[in-house]
């Protein structure tokens, strides 16, 4: 019994920092269903990937607490197996990447649509055929809205909304700009902004190569640290000490301290982005402000 005192706080240590990361991820909101004239968010339940390592986590648990006799090991185990694989996974990165790739295709494409005369709305709807798939959605939103008579420049603001991101916004801006003016440059000035959004992920694919190197160690580190800690705890008398309360203790201590480490390091290769500056319900006194 006093040893199940350093497993309960082992497990509220580690699963605290397991949780403390998993809130500090962004998720994409829940899917909303419409019942009536109301609607209902759906929350997705835990995946079956999640499901089975918990599972394998509590079998290893089971097992290691068996041969070793380390009470720890039944909590330690499931949360490893659930928390390791998504503390040393890469973060969202590649997602907003593509995202940012599928803008600058869209608009060097709408870019040339306009260049041969053809007015904006006839240029969105025209680009809709072959719109990349990461942002598919957001135009196929804005070309139906434009459908149903939307004034153009509450659709493309409903279209930023829609893709939520600050070069989005960049580019939505710009569309709305020529929605106002109507001028003759407006095709110029995005292939302008598809050649600066082009060099931004290109930027932005380097700094996640050079990201991925420490993640790559981080993963070695913490396969060899673990394979040699269950080797020694088998077949040694190294981690002997370690089997009483003082050393469960200790133990808890030496882990949290590996855990808050990850978490350290997946924080600064989160990145944090940029803040968006188009309001999708502007002050009609502003003027021409966006």
């Amino acid at each position: 019994m006093i040893a199940l005192v350093p497993a309960l706080a082992g497990a509220l240590v580690v699963g605290g920092l397991i949780g403390m990361v998993a809130g500090l991820r962004r998720t994409a909101a829940p899917e909303r269903v419409r019942v009536g004239s109301a609607y209902l968010s759906r929350t997705p339940s835990m995946s079956h990937r999640t499901r089975g390592l918990l599972i394998t986590g509590l079998a290893m648990g089971v097992i290691a607490w068996l041969v070793t006799g380390w009470v720890l090991a039944l909590v330690v185990a499931p949360v490893a197996a659930v928390g390791l694989p998504m503390l040393l996974s890469a973060p969202p990165a590649a997602a907003r990447i593509e995202r940012l790739e599928a803008m600058e295709e869209w608009t060097r494409s709408l870019a040339g649509v306009l260049a041969v005369g053809v007015g904006l709305e006839q240029a969105l709807i025209a680009t809709s055929r072959s719109v990349p798939d990461p942002i598919g959605v957001e135009v196929h939103r804005l070309v139906t809205r434009l459908r149903a008579r939307w004034v153009t420049e509450q659709a493309l603001r409903a279209f930023a909304d829609d893709l939520d991101d600050a070069t989005g916004d960049v580019v939505a801006a710009n569309l709305i700009l020529g929605a106002r003016r109507r001028g003759a440059g407006l095709a110029s000035v995005l292939d302008g902004l598809a050649e600066s959004v082009s060099a931004d992920v290109r930027a932005r694919r380097q700094v996640e190569a050079d990201r991925a190197k420490p993640r790559a160690t981080a993963r070695w580190v913490t396969l060899i640290s673990a394979s040699v800690l269950v080797m020694l705890a088998v077949s040694g008398t190294y981690v002997e000490p370690y089997r009483t309360p003082l050393g469960q203790v200790i133990l808890v201590v030496l882990l949290s301290a590996y855990v808050a480490t990850l978490v350290w390091m997946r924080r600064m290769a989160m990145g944090r982005p940029l803040p968006r500056f188009l309001d999708a319900h502007p002050d009609t006194g502003s003027g021409d402000a966006l």
